[in-house]
């Protein structure tokens, strides 16, 4: 059976993007950073990132994240999901209203109308067994944890703050506890691999 995994890049401050992220601005203000280690020559990181996207079957993003990856500046024949790997997994997309218009291949991805739910159980069918991970953004990620629908959380912690843009928690999420699992560190992030109870 496929395992859910919410995984993403966060700053010391608890940001996933910097102010005023957008398919122009990508990360946002200031916040290239927190995916440095994606990048990176580091043979941790190069692990850490290969192993993940090996072991993903199906990827479900939220629509604010969708608008960066498809924007002039966002996913492309050398960058995609995996940073340089370009990995091609199956996208769903939630969203209340799909894009008229795209950039990217539109074979490659399917907008899920009825919410998070539902994306991550048409996730789970198509999966193979694989897993289905949520890459972002941080409202999706945090709604799908409040939901009870993801079984482990993989964060990159940065080794920066940024101040402000989106928390990947705010207030009000639903309370929870969380089983480390798996440390990593590399030179230019500390991989963090959660249970969530």
């Amino acid at each position: 059976m496929s395992k859910v995994v919410a995984d993403i890049s966060m700053s010391l401050d608890g940001f996933v993007t910097g102010p005023d992220p957008g398919p122009l601005a990508g990360l946002g203000r200031d916040a290239d950073g927190l995916h440095t280690w994606a990048f990176a020559d580091d043979a941790v990181d190069r692990e850490v990132l290969a192993s993940a996207t090996d072991a993903t079957g199906v990827v479900v993003m939220g629509r604010r994240t969708f608008d960066v990856i498809d924007g002039p500046e966002g996913w492309s024949d050398t960058v995609g999901y995996g940073a340089g790997l370009a990995a091609v997994p199956p996208v769903l997309v939630v969203t209340r209203t799909p894009p008229a218009e795209m950039r990217l291949d539109r074979d490659r991805f399917t907008f899920v109308v009825d919410g998070v739910r539902s994306a991550v159980a048409k996730a789970r069918d198509l999966a193979g067994g694989r897993d289905v991970v949520l890459m972002g953004g941080g409202a999706l990620i945090r709604g799908a944890i409040d939901a009870g629908v993801v079984q482990e959380l993989r964060l990159h912690l940065a080794p920066l703050t940024l101040g402000g843009g989106t928390p990947l928690f705010a207030e009000g999420s639903v309370p929870r506890r969380f089983r480390q699992i798996h440390v990593r560190p590399s030179a230019h992030a500390v991989h963090l691999t959660y249970r969530i109870d």
